[in-house]
């Protein structure tokens, strides 16, 4: 069986999705797209806009099975997954979960999911996906020991993988699994309340305060105060500062001392940025803090008003709140914006992704080609 992951509205996922599929969206410890793999034993391929089909191609076959991308995968969805028959679409209400070459005949699925389709849902469902993600990979795995050097509570719920490194920290996994990848380190005077999850080559730094639901991507390093958020990899908060319920993208930097409030000071509900609408959307929620597309960085001091969006390959700087969005590929703070050009953005992708071994090639270029035409209304400088 050859299985498709595909696209359902992912305007509704900007910025985070300009830049990949939605099932490439970090959430718990995998990937949409990594859960999947661990669940149907295989690697799906992807159906998405047309600008990012090089980097994640399509792959189909006589028969194919597509799954809807925003929908984590859970042995009760699996199963009846497994069980479609060709035409037969599986759906929740009016939601589609998945099709065997098309949809013409409808079977219901009555069990339970996460989806994930507005910004917030990530950080929101983190601790679900983070507990269901511990379950899946250390089954049958026996965890690396933790030295005398630790303070340890609820050590049943830590799992430690080869290769890291977790000296004098105080792990509370008493609230919630914490789990520590392959090289990762947990450096001295660290204080993590779970559940965390760091994934391979990820660094917390000296004296870091975490509190979950919290991920930390591939080679993401993080110091400071972090609560309720996801870093969906190869980005860093590596010095002092908070970040509440927020979600990062690939290759952001957050400058030294930056805050992000995540509570507005009358308590009410934040509304967020949709690039989609046009309009700031209810979100439902008191507290949602900073969501930050790939390629963004923010200089020291900097701080973000609840609820704020900053778009793809923008860098801020300077005094006081910037707007509560920030448009892609934009230069300055509040005192003012210049549109920050594709040559220089270039520039700089390639020199941070080299620092991890990884080439700023053709597709990438394409794709952030991509995003700057498509995003150029925004950039109203």
């Amino acid at each position: 069986m050859n299985y498709i992951l595909f696209d359902v509205n992912r305007e509704s996922l900007f910025p985070l999705t300009h830049t990949r599929p939605i099932s490439e969206i970090r959430i718990g410890i995998l990937t949409i797209k990594e859960k999947w793999v661990h669940h149907i034993g295989s690697e799906p391929s992807t159906l998405t806009t047309n600008y990012l089909q090089a980097k994640y191609p399509l792959q189909k076959e006589a028969d194919n099975v597509y799954i809807n991308g925003g929908v984590s995968p859970n042995k009760a969805l699996v199963e009846a997954i497994f069980q479609l028959a060709d035409g037969e679409g599986l759906y929740s209400g009016d939601t589609l979960l998945a099709y065997r070459n098309a949809a013409h005949q409808k079977v219901s699925f009555n069990g339970e999911f996460t989806q994930i389709e507005k910004l917030w849902h990530i950080f929101q469902y983190n601790a679900t996906e983070l507990q269901a993600d511990f379950d899946l990979l250390t089954a049958g795995h026996i965890s690396k020991n933790l030295s005398d050097t630790n303070l340890v509570m609820g050590s049943e719920n830590i799992f430690v993988a080869e290769g890291a490194k977790v000296e004098g920290a105080i792990l509370n996994a008493t609230t919630g699994p914490i789990y520590i990848g392959k090289n990762a380190e947990v450096m001295e005077g660290s204080i993590v309340r779970g559940p965390l999850a760091m994934c391979e080559h990820s660094v917390l730094k000296m004296g870091a305060k975490i509190y979950g639901a919290t991920t930390l991507g591939p080679y993401c390093k993080v110091g400071g105060e972090v609560n309720n958020s996801v870093l969906i990899g190869y980005s860093n908060k590596g010095h002092d500062g908070f970040l509440g319920n927020s979600v990062l993208g690939e290759w952001c930097n957050i400058g030294a001392d930056t805050n992000n409030s995540n509570l507005k000071n009358n308590y009410t509900e934040v509304r967020l940025w949709s690039e989609q609408a046009g309009c700031f959307e209810k979100t439902g929620l008191q507290f949602c803090g900073l969501i930050m597309g790939d390629h963004s960085k923010c200089g020291i001091n900097t701080m973000f008003n609840t609820g704020t969006v900053v778009g793809v390959s923008s860098n801020i700087f300077g005094p006081g709140f910037p707007r509560n969005f920030v448009p892609s590929f934009a230069w300055g703070g509040s005192a003012g914006y210049s549109t920050y050009q594709l040559p220089k953005v270039f520039e700089v992708a390639e020199k941070v992704m080299a620092r991890r071994g990884i080439a700023f090639d053709d597709k990438e270029k394409v794709i952030l080609e991509q995003v700057f035409n498509l995003t150029s209304e925004q950039r109203n400088f």
